[in-house]
């Protein structure tokens, strides 16, 4: 192989190990859980308390928000494990159960949504695939909150 071949090749396999790599991101200092208004509808998240006992059945969609920021601005990359809710304070951890198949993972909620009607929770493609719903796109799950916030301000239950 040429010397030219080589570095194409070496190039593409640096290429695709780093599709899937993000440096750590910094924990989100304290919560958020401002109000706010999507397409003229107002949303007011709930307390840290109402949250730590936050216990829901719905339906769950799936999305992919590679690279994009989701609400408490942290980049949002294929393959983690993250949610969006429109109540809930950002960011907390949850555990999502497909009820079909009892398959269960554990999500990060850091963005807002979904806001459209019955949806409780949106989770990426990579929970989705996890959950095995991926090519149905619609499930029904219970989610529950494990926790809120991060470093100093976690709170669990």
């Amino acid at each position: 192989m040429g010397l030219l071949k080589k570095g194409v090749v070496v190039v593409a396999l640096m290429l695709s190990a780093c599709q899937s790599y993000h440096p750590a991101q910094p924990p989100y200092r304290g919560y958020k859980r401002a109000p706010y208004t999507v397409k003229g509808m107002r949303f007011v998240p709930m307390t840290i308390e109402q949250a730590l006992h936050y216990n829901a059945v719905g339906v769950a969609s799936h999305y992919e928000a590679n690279g994009a920021h989701g609400a408490i601005g942290e980049r949002l990359y294929r393959g983690d494990y993250y949610a969006a809710h429109r109540t809930l304070p950002l960011p907390c951890r949850a555990r999502v159960t497909n009820l079909s198949n009892g398959r269960s993972c554990e999500v990060r909620v850091a963005d807002r949504g979904p806001y459209i009607a019955g949806r409780i929770i949106d989770v990426s493609s990579a929970v989705a695939h996890k959950l095995d719903f991926h090519r149905h796109g619609l499930t029904r799950v219970r989610v529950e909150v494990l926790s809120v916030g991060d470093g100093a301000y976690k709170r669990t239950r």
